[in-house]
This record gives C-alpha cells, structure tokens and sequence, in this order.
C-alpha cells in the first residue's frame, strides 16, 4: 500500500509543478453533486481496505478506496452500523467519497451528522505531504478539528486518504408508523415529540403523509407506538432504505417531472415555506427537499434565507446552473475569506477539484 502513496504523492506533485488540474474520484457515483469540474481523472481506488477494526472500541478505521458497501457488511457481522445513514448512490461508492460529501440521511436528526463520526483522518495535501489529524477515539480530538473539517469538502482541500469513524450498536428494535396529515400539522407533530423523550430516530413527510421511524429497546418502542398512535408501517426498513439511497419516487426525475432538486436547510421550528413545486421533510422539518422547473433559484434563495437557513441546488437536469445560480448558497463575506484562506494552506497551487464548490 506504500507504494500506492507514493504513485499518488508523485502525480500530485507533478500536478501541482505544472499547475494540472486534478478531479478527485472514487466510484464516481456522485459526480453530479456540486458544481462542473474538469480536470485530469484521479482514481482513488486502488488505495483500499479496512485498516483497523474492534467492534469493542466502536471504531473503524479504512482506507478512501474501500467501498462503503464493504464496510458496512463488516459492521453488520458484528451488529454494529454507520449511524449518520450515508445515502449509497450505487455500488461503487466508497469512504472516501462519503466522507468528502458530507451527506447524512435519515437518522442525521437524532444520531448526529457524518461530521459528528469522524474521529481522524489522514490528508495528502497539494504538496504531496502526508498529515494526519485527529485520532482513533473521542479523546484525542483537540483543538481545530481538521479531520471533521474535511467531512463536506468535496476534496476540494487534498486526497483523503485514510479515515476514522466512530460506530454505533444496530437498535434493538424498530418500527415505523404513518398518519395522514397536511404540511402544517406535520410540522407541528414533529416539533412536538423532538420535546418528548420518544424514540423517535426518523420522520418524513410527503404528500400528505407523514412516516415515523422509532428505533431503541422493544418496551420503548412499543410504548412509543401506543401513546403516538398511527398507522402500523408493514415494510418500514424498504420505506427508510430507499428514503436513504434517494430512490423513491420523489427522487426519480423521470417520474417526478420537474427539472431541478434543491435541499433546503433550516431551523426544525420554521413554518411551511409557501414555494412553487413538491417538498419531501425530513429530520423533524430541518431539512426539506424541493422539486421545481428551473430558473427560480433566486426566489428559492430568498425565501430559505428568511426562514434562517440556506439552499442547495443539489440535483439539475442541464448543465448549465446559469449565471449567479451555482450550486451551493453564496457564502457571507468573512467566511468566504475562510474557506479562500484554507483552500490557500492545503492546495496552494488549486490543483484539487477546483470550482467544485463555490
């Protein structure tokens, strides 16, 4: 595995001396997120396979390469899962690329994000310098945290290489249950029981129905569901699974009819926001997905912003974003300046997925 590093450290340093742009790539099963970027095909591929594991530590340690489908039926073995839900968009997904999307799913609400798991993470800068950041255990993280810094950037800061994340147990037991509601009342029942000590570890409403997952020690849940009420979910892990993989009818663009799918993300608490198009909520009313005919990004923009949160323009059929519509919210001034200054420390010849962000 060595010289795998030393393959990669060599182009990376080639590339940075000629000023090559690299597009940083694992499975390739989310090329389409972000923003257009060309660039010179990396494969992380071949640097692959589970490091270190003791289901007793809660931790799992692997290499980019290694397909997230690999590690999961490792964890499975030993009824142990990654908590954040990381949406699988094929088969040749891999850590890598989950860690460097940041993308949680259902469970984010109540288990925490991707970000929350990572405990340390090994980096190959645009120098070809291999850093380390962070550790095996909880303990160890002190002061900048660098390694969940990565969580979310698209590799647009260097190779990552290695990563560490903390695991949990599999629930003892699971149920999922339905109620007939609007937008509103939806809202409202969620805000609610975020205030009640329920088990609650899922909910997402759509079209008038509202689905909850609840998720812990048999009498909990069975508590839970008699004092909720609702409707029994017969086939709850296929309706969560494919929530999670975004391969519900919501999701599929040829069903859905509409050219554009943004992600809104606001506080738990906001109102329905009055927009053109299908909304899909989840985790509790802080994120909420929208499917709309293209060319309404400022109004969308505007309208996430006065509810205190921000949008994303996760999924366009064109690939064309048109002019001030990029993918991701325009950042405030000073934080702009932030992510200028750490693009500038880890990648100062802008060799790595340049654009692909902002």
């Amino acid at each position: 595995m060595d010289a795998i590093l030393e393959q990669f450290q060599t182009r990376i340093q080639t590339a940075s001396a000629d000023g090559t742009r690299l597009l940083l790539r694992g499975g390739g099963t989310k090329d389409w997120y972000g923003q257009n970027v060309v660039g010179d095909v990396f494969d992380t591929r071949a640097y692959a396979g589970v490091v270190d594991y003791e289901p007793t530590e809660l931790v799992v340690t692997a290499r980019c390469g290694t397909p997230l489908a690999q590690i999961e039926a490792l964890l499975a073995q030993h009824g142990q899962m990654l908590a954040f839900e990381p949406p699988r968009f094929g088969a040749g997904s891999t850590i890598g690329g989950v860690v460097a999307s940041g993308l949680s799913g259902p469970r984010r609400a109540t288990a925490g994000a991707l970000r929350d798991f990572v405990l340390g993470a090994q980096l190959m800068d645009g120098r070809g310098e291999l850093l380390s950041f962070g550790g095996q255990v909880m303990k160890n993280v002190a002061g900048y945290d660098v390694s969940r810094l990565l969580a979310g950037s698209l590799g647009t800061l260097g190779l990552i290489t290695r990563v560490s994340l903390k695991v949990l147990p599999v629930p003892f037991c699971e149920a999922s249950i339905r109620f007939e509601v609007d937008e509103v009342k939806a809202l409202r029942m969620m805000n609610e029981w975020a205030g009640r000590p329920l088990p609650v570890s899922g909910t997402c409403w759509h079209a008038g129905v509202l689905t909850v997952r609840l998720s812990g020690a048999q009498a909990a849940v069975r508590a839970a569901q008699g004092g909720m009420g609702g409707d029994a979910l017969a086939d709850g892990e296929a309706f969560w699974a494919a929530l999670r993989d975004q391969r519900c009818d919501f999701f599929a663009s040829a069903e859905a009819g509409a050219a554009e799918l943004w992600r809104l993300s606001v506080p738990a608490t906001a109102s329905a926001l009055v927009m053109r198009g299908e909304q899909l909520i989840e985790w509790g009313g802080a994120q909420r997905w929208l499917r709309v005919d293209s060319g309404v990004a400022g109004d969308i923009r505007r309208v996430t912003a006065a509810a205190g949160g921000h949008a994303t323009r996760y999924r366009v059929e064109s690939e064309d974003l048109g002019a001030g519509a990029g993918a991701f919210h325009p950042l405030a001034p000073a934080v702009a300046r932030i992510h200028e200054r750490l693009k500038a420390a880890f990648d100062p010849a802008g060799i790595f997925n340049r654009g692909r962000m902002y």
